[in-house]
């Protein structure tokens, strides 16, 4: 919806039926149209179509589906689009809009992106609280007036090939979405070859291709912009930037009709995450949720009849993650007796000798740490990277409100200390969601009142600067460089005294196995020197000391052998 003319392009709205002509201060390569009236035929709206949406809808569809948008819900750039009286979660989605320049009937995807005349931007809007009764058409969630901004100018679909063109999203001036064609589960040329089989698509029509992750809730008085660029085609041309700004509408809906409905899976999934709604709740964004959740269950845009997912989604039930952990309980009680120098001497045996996360120390003296590595990335400071990535729910909020229990979060500083990389609302956080620990080779904020948390923390010392002095968040979940030492997701991390290394997952069972039965060997000596022994053929064992050591532990196993049998009679008649 709209509050003013915007729904019928002019000149600086794209309207995709015209005859496109040159406008003076275009960007090189791209046109305008100032055919006021002319409109597609035909606004088809493909689902699923990007692999890191997809993996936060937690399923991969075999196929592409659509959905269809009036062409009353066309807007330029420049206008408004309502919130609907009575709905909360108004969603935008940055797209790229390919424009039918040859009409196309029974073609193969080999022959798909020659029909296609021009390229352009889109924000495909929708309303959750509306989408109850749509089942997949989308009529009511995303057919409002104003729904499907486009433009401002169209690219000539030659100057860059089909996987050539970048789209973005910006919401207030912070990018939040970006992504490339050079990605999609479905290429443009497929897109129109599997729509050619149902009917013809002709000149003009115009096909929203997906959303990128990142896609989320508006409120009003929030700006919204999407450009759609060739980034390494000749002058870089782009469609410029699209501007939406969003306000309220207050015409109630009447009892004639579905009426606005919202439930907590639609929530989550509308703002992208528990997190991320969580957060909308704490700045007032959002209504919070009717019940508490221990995982967030992915909803779907589309037909229930997709392919299962290929993808595990980012907020996947933390028990599911659990459960595939390579650190069992069984092992989790044996690193527990094993000090990390002796789990270091077990991975130089087998090569890795660069598993130190060098010059970190623990906040509480006697701290040991152990879990499974969830990883943060912050970049040297830029002011326009920190403009982008610095603010609201960025990278180091996400990471900090999604941890799960268990995990140690791993935070890749560049070794730079001269900035605190965590603070006492962030540990809290950590803590409160049952991390294991934290792991930074940068500085530590409010180290103070971080060290009264019973969460450990390991870090290279205080310092009271925030991130814009050094740092910008940039991501999570990847692979990361933490203390000199290669970190992946899932790695596993312990610490203690002595430092605090990495061990690959799928040798944690053989590296534990030995590091123990090294340790007994060492409390064994230890004993021995206690009692008086030298040194000197004890440590290591020589062949005489090695055959007194090897009886005693055999003997002491068969002590307790016979002690179990003795025990079972016992044991049995109480059973029976």
């Amino acid at each position: 919806m709209t509050t003013d003319d915007t729904a019928t392009p002019g000149a600086d709205g794209v309207s995709p039926r015209s005859t496109p002509g040159s406008t003076p201060g275009s960007t090189p390569g791209t046109t305008r149209t100032a055919a006021p009236g002319a409109t597609p035929g035909k606004i088809i709206a493909v689902h699923l179509n990007y692999p890191s949406r997809a993996a936060q809808r937690g399923r991969t569809p075999a196929q592409p589906s659509y959905f269809f948008k009036p062409a009353s819900s066309l807007a330029g750039t420049g206008g408004t689009i309502e919130r609907p009286a009575g709905t909360e979660l108004l969603a935008f989605e940055g797209e790229i809009a390919i424009v039918i320049g040859e009409r196309a009937r029974h073609i193969s995807p080999a022959d798909g992106w020659r029909h296609v005349a021009s390229v352009t931007a889109a924000n495909d809007f929708g309303v959750y609280d509306l989408r109850a009764a749509d089942k997949g058409s989308n009529v009511r969630n995303k057919g409002g007036d104003g729904f499907t901004p486009l433009g401002p100018s169209l690219i000539p679909a030659s100057v860059a090939g089909e996987h050539g063109w970048r789209v973005r999203t910006w919401v207030n001036g912070a990018l939040v979405q970006e992504d490339t064609s050079e990605t999609l589960l479905f290429p443009f040329g497929r897109l129109v070859a599997d729509l050619s089989q149902h009917f013809a698509l002709e000149p003009g029509d115009v096909i929203l291709t997906g959303t990128p992750a990142g896609s989320s809730v508006v409120v009003p008085g929030d700006v919204v912009e999407v450009e759609v660029d060739a980034p390494d085609a000749a002058g870089s041309p782009s469609s410029g930037r699209l501007v939406t700004t969003v306000t309220q509408g207050d015409v109630p809906f009447g009892d004639f009709g579905t009426k606005p409905k919202l439930d907590d899976a639609q929530r989550i999934e509308a703002w992208g995450s528990e997190a991320e709604h969580a957060a909308a709740v704490a700045a007032g964004k959002a209504s919070p949720l009717d019940a508490p959740r221990a995982a967030t269950t992915p909803a779907t845009d589309a037909p229930a009849t997709d392919a299962p997912a290929a993808n595990t989604p980012a907020d996947a039930p933390a028990a599911d993650a659990a459960s595939a952990s390579p650190l069992t309980d069984e092992l989790r009680e044996t690193i527990s007796g094993v000090a990390v120098a002796t789990l270091s001497v077990a991975l130089r045996k087998r090569g890795y000798h660069d598993i130190f996360i060098e010059g970190v120390h623990a906040n509480h003296p006697g701290d040991r740490i152990v879990g499974l590595a969830k990883t943060l990335r912050f970049i040297p400071f830029r002011p326009d990277l920190f403009a982008s990535h610095g603010g609201g729910f960025n990278a180091q909020k996400v990471a900090f409100d999604t941890v799960s229990p268990g995990e140690v979060l791993v935070v890749e500083a560049r070794g730079e200390r001269g900035t605190g990389t965590v603070g006492d609302v962030l540990a809290l956080r950590a803590q409160v969601r049952g991390a294991a620990g934290i792991v930074t080779d940068g500085g530590v904020r409010d180290f103070e009142a971080v060290a009264e948390f019973d969460i450990p923390v390991f870090s290279q010392g205080p310092h009271p600067s925030v991130l814009g002095r050094r740092h910008v968040p940039w991501e999570v979940d990847v692979t990361i460089a933490c203390g000199g030492a290669a970190v992946q997701p899932g790695d596993v991390i312990v610490g203690d005294g002595d430092g605090v290394i990495v061990i690959p997952p799928h040798l944690l069972e053989e590296v534990v196995a030995e590091a123990a039965a090294q340790e007994a060997e060492d409390a064994w000596v230890a004993a021995r020197v206690g009692e008086g022994a030298s040194v000197d053929g004890l440590f290591p064992m020589n062949a005489a000391w090695r055959a007194r050591y090897d009886a005693e532990r055999s003997d002491a196993a068969a002590g307790a052998g016979r002690a179990d049998a003795a025990s079972a009679p016992s044991s049995q008649a109480g059973a029976r």
